[in-house]
């Protein structure tokens, strides 16, 4: 065990959020022989979006010794599909690696729990109130207890502890609005439902207000949602909303005919926003808390299980080599994590303003070396100096030749 400071600290590190991105977090440092202590405010199992996981999170749940197979859908692949006009085109995604559709409250669970099997200590029902982060130390105050500790992670998701105290937050405004969805349970047998299970593909089509989302989930589950990037009409609410465009889909009616809701309509507003304090003195977002994007291309437990292993462990070098108080210990990484956020961001941005996927996405078997490239977005494979695709939306190009 790496000893505290004249053992003066309650805990080298304390996390605040216990999703994937804090259990992640405090995992990797406990793996390095860190006092840890994970705050998270609600109890698992808790439910959440998000169940559709890139390939390229794979190295991630490797070094987190964990089974995401286990229980879940394996995920060959995306199919984006315009119902109007019959168009559509696969992009497989799991070449390389492999990757599931997931549901996320037992798997928020699973890494929850696989903290506290490193050595962390884990809390939950426990709400930060307040911190304050110094050259010395950082105090943290919560709604059962006090504590002082060399290091904080904010993995706190959209309520942004730290991007909210220093007022970091800008939203994105040109990406989807809000999502309302549900799930449905018991989806009959048929040509179309079995190839769906079968493959494990989330489909996505694109409709006149934004797009819909259709994921298999194990036990013949379906996700469903509805994410709105235009305004909505003023004659119904969203809940209505979403039941108009499922039945409106050709397929998803198709699907759902004598299956079961099984779960409440929800609604997720205040999408996308990007955090401008992501670390300082003493302390590091990651995750949701670091920026969230429209999840047209599922990148946000991506980027929340890649972010917060990149913070892990630069925090450790910090504490190890004594640099922990430098406000530009994560500079440098931080660039690697902007890489990732804005190639995403800049796809989503295409999806919506350039009619990327009539335009791209269903002209790619034209152009075999183009398609390899958007599945290799799509995968997360994103840190990479070959790819011209991302290249071209990296450069501000709105068009690729």
């Amino acid at each position: 065990m790496i000893n505290n400071e004249q053992n003066s600290f309650d805990h080298d590190v304390v996390v605040v959020g216990g999703g994937p991105a804090g259990s992640t977090a405090a995992t990797l440092l406990a793996q390095y022989g860190h006092k840890v202590l994970l705050l998270e405010s609600g109890r698992h199992p808790r439910f959440h979006i998000g169940e559709s996981m890139l390939p390229f999170s794979e190295p991630i749940i490797q070094r987190l010794g964990v089974d995401w197979s286990a229980g879940n859908l394996s995920k060959n692949g995306a199919v984006f599909m315009d119902e109007a006009t019959e168009q559509r085109m696969y992009f497989p995604l799991s070449v390389h690696r492999k990757t599931y559709q997931i549901e996320r409250a037992p798997f928020d669970q699973m890494l929850f729990e696989n903290a506290a099997k490193h050595g962390v200590e884990t809390h939950q029902q426990e709400k930060v109130l307040d911190v304050s982060c110094q050259a010395d130390d950082v105090s943290i105050v919560s709604d059962k207890s006090r504590y002082r500790c060399r290091y904080l992670i904010d993995a706190t998701g959209r309520s942004a502890l730290m991007g909210r105290k220093d007022k970091g937050i800008k939203r994105i405004e040109n990406l989807g609005k809000f999502a309302v969805y549900t799930h449905f349970e018991n989806i009959q047998p048929g040509e179309e439902a079995d190839e769906l299970f079968r493959s494990g593909n989330i489909y996505v089509p694109v409709v006149d207000i934004g797009w819909i989302w259709i994921i298999p989930l194990a036990e013949r589950r379906l996700s469903v949602g509805l994410v709105v990037q235009k305004a909505r009409p003023k004659d119904c609410d969203a809940e209505e909303l979403l039941r108009r465009y499922l039945a409106a889909s050709p397929l998803l009616s198709r699907l759902t005919t004598g299956a079961e809701q099984f779960a409440p309509v929800r609604v997720e507003a205040d999408f996308s926003y990007t955090n401008q304090s992501r670390y300082g003195v003493r302390y590091a977002c990651c995750g949701d808390a670091a920026g969230f994007l429209d999840p047209v291309f599922s990148s946000g437990v991506f980027l929340a299980l890649t972010s917060a292993a990149r913070v892990a462990d630069r925090v450790h070098f910090g504490l190890t080599e004594g640099w922990e108080a430098d406000p530009e210990l994560h500079a440098e990484d931080d660039c690697h994590y902007l890489l990732g956020f804005n190639t995403m961001r800049l796809f989503v941005e295409r999806f919506y303003h350039s009619n990327i996927v009539h335009n791209l996405f269903f002209e790619a078997d034209r152009a075999p070396e183009l398609k390899a490239q958007i599945a290799q977005l799509l995968a997360g494979d994103l840190w990479v100096d070959d790819n011209k695709l991302q290249q071209s939306l990296l450069a501000g190009r709105r068009s690729v030749s």
